[in-house]
């Protein structure tokens, strides 16, 4: 994997800022009562990006990068990806949208326990029109990618922690998407398995020109990103200079 795509779709990093968040409030409701998440919130990410999402439980993040991520949409405001407007895109299309370009890391890994590595590896290619030969080439550069060549047969039961998300990692950069978003990649992880997950994420980043948007919790997770912006009560807070960027 280079930074030039290897799958057959268009680039969408033509411009500035590859996402574009303006004036996005996002309400629940529960029975009678409302909650609202994001209130009123801006943000940008330029393309090459590494950015870390922090603040306390409640505050939003995760909200946001569903967002950002064509998962959930919006109660007021506008999300633009590679200058589309994804919050109001057909459901259809958002799903082929997503599938092309969005890649997921989750905290908890989400393989499926009966199948080996590169068969979890393998399942965002099958929506595809990829041929077999295609997605095992595919296959076998993502598993070289995060270092797992050697244990592609094995299943999830047979792997660490951090094995694991390895293989979630591989998973979600199979496709070659634009963007990679992550919740609280390394919240299940050790610390040493946490540190080589965060590693793996700076070479994606650095390496391959990967966009990254990470959630977590942790200052030394988000120390390894390029930014770092503080949400609370669902708006975004002004970050020390001391504590944004490496």
């Amino acid at each position: 994997m280079t930074r030039t795509s290897t799958m057959d779709h268009p680039s969408l990093d033509g411009g500035a800022a590859l996402v574009e968040v303006v004036g996005v409030e996002k309400t629940f409701r529960r029975g009678a009562e409302e909650i609202h998440v994001l209130a009123g919130l801006d943000l940008e990410v330029p393309s090459g990006e590494f950015l870390a999402l922090m603040g306390p439980s409640g505050s939003g993040k995760s909200t946001l990068l569903n967002l950002i991520g064509g998962l959930d949409r919006p109660t007021r405001g506008s999300v633009t990806v590679g200058g589309e407007r994804i919050d109001s895109m057909p459901g259809r299309r958002l799903a082929a949208w997503r599938a092309r370009h969005v890649g997921l890391v989750f905290q908890f890994y989400n393989l499926l326990p009966v199948l080996s590595a590169e068969r979890n590896v393998e399942l965002p290619l099958l929506l595809t029109s990829l041929t077999r030969g295609e997605r095992r080439r595919h296959v076998a550069a993502a598993l070289s990618v995060v270092g797992l060549s050697n244990r592609a047969r094995h299943t999830p039961r047979t792997l660490s922690g951090g094995e694991q998300q390895r293989v979630g990692i591989a998973r979600a950069i199979v496709s070659d998407p634009t963007i990679l978003l992550c919740d609280e990649p390394t919240g299940d992880l050790d610390r040493r398995s946490a540190d080589e997950i965060l590693a793996l994420l700076q070479a994606l980043n650095a390496e391959h020109g990967k966009t990254i948007v990470m959630v977590t919790h942790d200052p030394h997770a988000s120390a390894r990103a390029t930014r770092t912006v503080h949400l609370d009560k669902g708006l975004l807070e002004a970050t020390p200079p001391e504590e944004s960027g490496r």
